[in-house]
């Protein structure tokens, strides 16, 4: 059997979709015996993220490191390289795995000659930067910056199709091993429901910031309260930099009286308040949103960006354009009207589908599989003399 690797985790923000990848990973890195710590930012998250933290830190035998980082560059990058280098040396990991465009850059900057040797890099991008308005100076200085972070990065896990096809657009075919390792989630989230009375018509759970799209939704139910006199109920789960924002184009629109903003909560106890589930993006990944709303069985109507494709499969017809209210709101009628087998049939064999293909274990399995390339291709196996060299007992930190 194949001794246990080290494993340290580096990201920036203990929220969203990729916190709970890394969380789900690490779990399940932990279960099959290895030895995972973790190293994040300790501004953000809110009372949620440390819950989920702290809950982990336990079972976390490279430790918990919080130290603050910030999105956009900044003097505590310095500071915060400084703890990851000191962590380094003392844990001296066999993978470094950074997440996102931050912790991606931290991970593979990070150095110390008499381990780098010993150690693989592997890169999950999460969107992140590659989503980042194309075609600007930022973004071309983010893709420069991913060009030369590549000749550190040993490993690419890739967590969809459409990510993997940005890197090779703005910055070229990684000369470094590949692997495409797609979000799983539970076998409970595909339970049933358990649906609430008097539920709301639509749901819209996520970010409120601009790249979310939450504008269309608001212009699409004006659009369907002036010309078809329907009042649709909309209930919008979460929180972000748009919200004041949106709660007033919600009152120009003039579907105020119908729209309730609600803080962010467990998404399946969100879905059984609504009906229909709404993802009016312009830009995505693979969201973990969706993924989870279609295990529970939640009808949808979302727009064909991103990694969302991937979900669906065979059933991406079923995906409308981004950014024009006119085709959400025809989109978001047609489901409306459809009667409520239909729905549920549709639901059901989009479930079935993910069921297939997007399982927490096939995630897991992927991202261990990807490390274990990436160490034989660097002849460091767990059982040579590379890793017997940085295998010595640590101290457990504290």
């Amino acid at each position: 059997m194949t001794a246990p690797l080290r494993i340290l985790h580096v990201f920036r923000a203990p929220l969203g979709g990729l916190f709970r990848h890394v969380l789900d990973v690490a779990r399940g890195q932990i279960e099959r015996g290895h030895e995972v710590g973790i190293f994040c930012d300790s501004t953000t998250g809110g009372p949620r993220g440390t819950r989920a933290l702290d809950a982990l830190a336990p079972d976390l035998a490279l430790g918990l490191t919080r130290v603050p980082m910030r999105r956009q560059l900044h003097p505590f990058d310095f500071a915060a390289m400084a703890r990851l280098t000191k962590l380094y040396r003392r844990v001296r990991p066999n993978v470094l795995h950074g997440h996102g465009s931050k912790g991606g850059a931290f991970a593979r900057l990070v150095t110390s000659p008499a381990l780098d040797r010993c150690t693989v890099r592997a890169y999950t991008p999460h969107g992140g930067s590659f989503n980042y308005n194309p075609g600007t100076i930022a973004h071309r200085i983010y893709m420069s910056a991913e060009s030369v972070l590549t000749r550190r990065t040993d490993v690419f896990l890739f967590e969809s199709e459409y990510v993997r096809k940005r890197f090779d657009t703005f910055v070229g075919a990684p000369a470094s091993l590949v692997r495409i390792v797609h979000n799983g989630i539970s076998e409970p989230e595909f339970a049933a429901l358990d649906r609430r009375p008097d539920p709301f018509d639509l749901i819209y759970i996520g970010e409120l910031r601009p790249a979310k799209g939450v504008e269309t939704l608001i212009d699409a139910l004006g659009l369907l309260r002036r010309e078809h006199d329907l009042r649709l109920t909309l209930l919008v789960v979460g929180s972000g930099p748009s919200e004041a924002e949106l709660q007033e184009r919600a009152r120009g629109a003039g579907v105020w009286d119908s729209t309730a903003f609600v803080p962010p909560q467990p998404i399946r106890r969100a879905l059984e308040r609504a009906r229909i589930m709404v993802i009016p993006s312009l830009a995505e990944s693979l969201p973990y949103v969706i993924l989870e709303a279609a295990a529970a069985g939640q009808p949808l109507v979302s727009t064909n960006v991103g990694g969302i494709g991937e979900i669906f499969g065979p059933f991406s017809p079923r995906l409308i354009e981004p950014g024009d209210p006119l085709v959400l709101a025809r989109a978001i009628l047609a489901k409306y009207r459809e009667p409520e087998a239909a729905r549920r049939e549709q639901a059901q064999q989009l479930s079935d589908y993910v069921h297939a293909g997007f399982c927490i274990d096939q995630m897991i399995d992927g991202v261990l599989s990807g490390y274990a390339e990436a160490l034989t291709a660097r002849g460091l196996t767990t059982a040579g003399p590379a890793a017997r060299a940085i295998g010595h007992e640590v101290e457990r930190p504290r």
